[in-house]
């Protein structure tokens, strides 16, 4: 099964509140099978983006998906997941060893950048979940 999953991350300061936002998709039709927001509490944004990512990676194995599209309006995550960027930060380097474990468990793996503009669901579920400084929708596998 191939899936797209939409990933948000964001923080209210940088380090401040922060909340991830997951939507995956049938990749055929579009049909919604996943939807959830978490509250992460303090981080930074991209330590929120690399988190987003792992939920949704986490989200579509748990559906049992084969393959997944990832689609995230962060620059940076996309490039060092794509290989475009090195991962200096030390606190980003084990997030991004844990979505590069998670990305082999797939028969197939994409990453694409993409305009906040197209990115709404997933941003709008990581404010929710940062308004609520809780979980929203099924933010079980976090």
């Amino acid at each position: 099964m191939r899936v797209a999953v939409y990933i948000d991350g964001g923080a209210r300061g940088n380090p401040g509140p922060a909340g991830v936002g997951v939507v995956v998709e049938s990749f055929d039709d579009g049909v919604v099978l996943h939807e959830s927001g978490a509250f992460l509490g303090k981080a930074t944004n991209n330590v929120a983006e690399y988190r987003g990512l792992l939920a949704g990676l986490r989200s579509a194995l748990a559906l049992g998906a084969t393959e997944v599209d990832v689609f995230s309006d962060s620059q940076l995550v996309v490039r060092q997941m794509s290989g475009e960027y090195r991962v200096k930060n030390s606190g980003l380097q084990p997030l991004y060893r844990q979505a590069r474990e998670l990305v082999e468990k797939f028969g197939g793996f994409t990453i694409n950048h993409i305009g906040r503009d197209k990115n709404k669901k997933a941003d709008k579920l990581a404010n929710q979940a940062m308004d609520a400084k809780g979980d929203v929708g099924d933010a079980v596998i976090w």
